[in-house]
């Protein structure tokens, strides 16, 4: 018995759009990395990219539970001398919300060229309009407690 090796041409792909408003961040963010990796296909081979695209909306309207919206900073260094800058969730919510989702996103995915591969196939935008209703997305919904399913 030969042991079935997924190969690049084989990976089919799909669009999938998620609407984030009311979620929680850290759950939507792992099945959000589950999606791009390609975790929950037959196919999947963890050397590959066999995920799917995935768009989603409605990011400004996210939630975190506990504290965290005023606990949580974010961190990130320009590359020059005293160029280390702390940011608040609040604040990164209110000027740049797609990059929360974003960085907890990447987070999740391999650290090595593959994940940053995956990472340029998540789609994140803070309104509910989106600029790929030519590729069909289907829906995809995600409960609180971390239930996925098509619609």
């Amino acid at each position: 018995m030969k042991t079935a090796v997924t190969k690049p041409a084989e990976v089919v792909r799909e669009w999938l759009h998620i609407d984030a408003e009311g979620k929680t961040l850290g759950r939507l963010a792992v099945t959000i990395a589950d999606l791009l990796r390609g975790k929950g296909k037959a196919n999947f081979a963890p050397y590959l990219d066999c995920g799917d695209f995935v768009i989603v909306t409605n990011v400004d309207k996210i939630r975190v539970t506990g504290k965290k919206a005023d606990q949580k900073t974010y961190h990130h260094h320009s590359g020059h001398p005293g160029g280390f800058k702390t940011t608040t969730y609040k604040k990164m919510l209110a000027v740049h919300p797609e990059r929360i989702l974003e960085k907890a996103v990447k987070g999740m995915l391999p650290h090595n060229k593959l994940g940053a591969v995956l990472a340029t196939k998540l789609k994140v935008y803070a309104g509910t309009n989106h600029p790929h209703a030519a590729q069909q997305p289907k829906p995809f919904t995600v409960t609180e407690k971390g239930e996925r399913s098509y619609e």
